[in-house]
């Protein structure tokens, strides 16, 4: 599928402040739409995290809303991080701006805190698709922050009374996690393999 809109994703700055309302908006809205939930969040939180620098904005034309993606720091050493509040506006869904969006805070993530366990928690499928291309696997909520702080940004989504239940250790979503360390040491091992099964002729 193809579309004739030229689609900018780059770092969000203030002057995607305006966005902020339209952002919140088609969150919701996405909320309603599917059986499952996505966290709301209030034009001030994004406005937050533009100015922050930890944001990812699609746009259209310079002035039409596409997409958008935030970036959150947990634990005392920040050694968590996750690229939340995917979202991208209905009439552009279909042509593979979520992936660019999700690639381009993936490197923005990885360039403020190259070492941090980089995590997700999702219902959607292409979601999924997309973390795992990006090295994430599916792991338990265990295997995530225990920062409280975290767990309380999922209190809006009409789900949480089953994490509530389970002692935050089951719900509808799957967590998935990029190791930095873990990726190191795989691609270490595959070198060493390929070099022991080189022949010299």
């Amino acid at each position: 599928m193809e579309t004739n809109h030229k689609i900018e994703v780059v770092e969000a700055t203030q002057e995607h402040i305006k966005f902020a309302e339209e952002i919140c908006r088609v969150i919701l809205e996405s909320s309603k739409e599917r059986a499952t939930g996505i966290a709301a969040r209030e034009p001030e939180y994004i406005t937050k995290k533009i100015n922050e620098g930890k944001a990812v904005i699609a746009i259209s034309g310079g002035d039409k809303f596409v997409g958008f993606c935030y970036i959150e720091s947990w634990g005392a050493e920040k050694n968590f991080v996750a690229n939340s509040g995917l979202i991208v506006a209905p009439e552009f869904r279909g042509f593979g701006v979520g992936k660019l969006i999700k690639e381009a805070t993936f490197k923005l993530s990885h360039k403020k805190w190259p070492h941090a366990n980089l995590f997700g928690i999702t219902t959607s499928p292409a979601v999924m698709k997309i973390n795992y291309s990006l090295g994430y696997r599916p792991v338990t909520f265990a295997q995530l922050t225990d920062d409280e702080e975290f767990w309380a940004g999922c209190k809006s989504c009409r789900n949480y009374d089953i994490l509530e239940r389970t002692n935050k250790k089951y719900c509808l979503c799957t967590a998935m996690l990029y190791d930095p360390d873990e990726k190191e040491k795989t691609a270490k091992e595959e070198k060493k393999y390929e070099e022991k099964s080189s022949v010299s002729l």
